[in-house]
């Protein structure tokens, strides 16, 4: 079950209070960001998951991508770390992730993966892994602006650029345009 909140400022949409405070310890609140050094380039992405108190924050990079994809390889991954299925409230500083989940999903699918334009749909290698993972968890999806001093969004845009730094400190040359 996916469900959207597309709001400017940050509201838990299950009581309406601001994000940053404990609301249910039965929830798993998910942060996820991607970053891309050249658009496409060498990406990064990160998430942190928390739940009853605990956080457990991981991160990769991909050395050949764009910022879209490292933003749902984010909600993937992290999606991917949950041991069993889950009310989860996801947070991110994408629109296309948070829209595309849950606004042009549903309308992709039932057109067999094509646009409106009835063009294939861009990363649906992503976005039905989305759909797969999704189905296992109850999931609010939500958009959070990004630069605007949450820190929970501050910390994985930090995570995601330093897998991307980390990335280039191991590569021996330049990653191919």
């Amino acid at each position: 079950m996916t469900h959207d909140t597309n709001r400017d400022t940050p509201i838990d949409t299950h009581v309406g209070t601001p994000i940053d405070k404990p609301i249910d310890k039965h929830v798993v609140s998910i942060y996820t960001d991607g970053a891309c050094s050249g658009n496409p380039g060498v990406g990064g992405w990160a998430a942190c998951l928390q739940y009853l108190g605990r956080r457990k924050c991981i991160s990769g990079s991909v050395p050949h991508t764009t910022n879209n994809r490292m933003e749902m390889l984010a909600a993937i991954k992290a999606l991917q770390a949950l041991k069993r299925r889950a009310r989860v409230s996801l947070y991110s500083d994408s629109r296309y992730l948070q829209q595309g989940i849950t606004t042009w999903m549903p309308v992709w699918k039932k057109k067999g993966w094509k646009t409106s334009a009835k063009t294939k749909v861009k990363n649906v290698d992503m976005w039905q892994q989305l759909d797969r993972l999704s189905q296992n968890h109850d999931i609010t999806w939500h958009w959070v602006k990004g630069h605007a001093d949450n820190a929970h969004n501050e910390h994985v845009d930090m995570l995601a650029k330093n897998a991307i730094t980390h990335h280039k400190s191991l590569s021996p040359h330049k990653t191919p345009p």
